[in-house]
């Protein structure tokens, strides 16, 4: 039995597929071509809906897949002015129509308006929970679901295409808690006019690539070649931001055994420990001391 891989598969998820059926999928092709027993999970929920960058954790990784969840993510979305939906995308009936069409100049000039911290309602058919149950259980109920209004964060909106006056295409760069959907709902309130999604597609997530991703097709491809940890992007690739600290064997040892390090010369703050090119654990230092916050249970190289 070989060993269970750990690192990133950055999945071009398709749209119709839902991110826990992404999960399922890379299982069902680990074991259908004999790979060691894996744990899986995804880096953030991209709607069934949306398509583009689904990273999935397998092994150690997937002590970091929480952490994905609180990075930023770039996403490239359409949005199409005259009609509204109760789903703010192409899923759900028409609820509101508007004649009204704003010129390419006119989106272009509201765009700042929406970028910075801005102030948003989440959509009614979201997997936030009001009193327990999920927003969208209530909203497919018939329920009349009223979500609090939330600080995000756009750091960039930009137009990315505009080639008549019902649709323009733009990118938007954002905060965790975003919702594209709202966005585009506010956009086209702000312009006189109502409008839906009907193409999203998320092109960064975190520190992970459109130019990273695979698709479905291509990682079935691989697998069956037992060529899959040429896919694998390391552990640590979900840890850009974050410096090295290194460790000798001795120091390694107590820190797989949860110990404190003291009497470090680092300035505070988050580490990646490493043995060599094996990372061990995620560190805090904090006045001088290293406490583990994530133990990586990965082989030495020369084992």
């Amino acid at each position: 039995m070989t060993t269970p891989l750990s690192g990133w598969l950055i999945l071009d998820k398709p749209r119709g597929m839902g991110s826990t059926q992404g999960v399922s999928a890379v299982k069902r092709v680990l074991r259908a071509n004999g790979y060691a027993k894996t744990k899986v999970g995804h880096g953030g929920t991209l709607d069934p809906l949306a398509e583009g960058v689904l990273p999935i954790a397998l092994g150690e990784a997937t002590k970091l897949a929480g952490r994905m969840l609180d990075s930023d993510k770039i996403y490239a979305f359409t949005v199409k002015f005259g009609a509204e939906t109760d789903t703010l995308d192409t899923e759900g009936p028409v609820i509101a129509t508007s004649d009204a069409r704003p010129t390419l100049a006119e989106v272009e000039a509201i765009l700042p308006r929406f970028t910075g911290a801005i102030e948003q309602v989440p959509p009614a058919y979201s997997a936030l929970k009001v009193g327990g149950q999920r927003a969208y259980d209530l909203a497919r109920a018939g329920e009349a679901v009223a979500l609090k209004a939330r600080q995000v964060t756009i750091h960039a909106l930009n137009l990315r295409r505009g080639d008549d006056l019902d649709e323009v295409t733009l990118e938007a760069h954002v905060s965790k808690g975003t919702y594209i959907r709202s966005l585009a709902r506010d956009i086209a309130h702000a312009l006189g006019t109502c409008g839906h999604v009907t193409y999203l597609r998320r092109i960064k997530a975190g520190p992970f690539l459109e130019s990273q991703a695979i698709s479905l097709d291509k990682l079935e491809q691989t697998a069956k070649g037992r060529g899959l940890e040429h896919l694998l992007l390391p552990l640590e690739a979900g840890l850009d931001d974050i410096p090295a600290l290194t460790l000798d064997q001795t120091s390694a040892q107590a820190v797989r055994q949860g110990r404190v390090l003291s009497g470090m010369p680092q300035s505070s703050g988050l580490y990646l420990a490493k043995l060599g090119s094996v990372p061990v654990a995620l560190m805090e230092i904090s006045d001088g001391t290293a406490t583990v916050v994530r133990g990586f249970n990965l082989p030495d190289v020369a084992e």
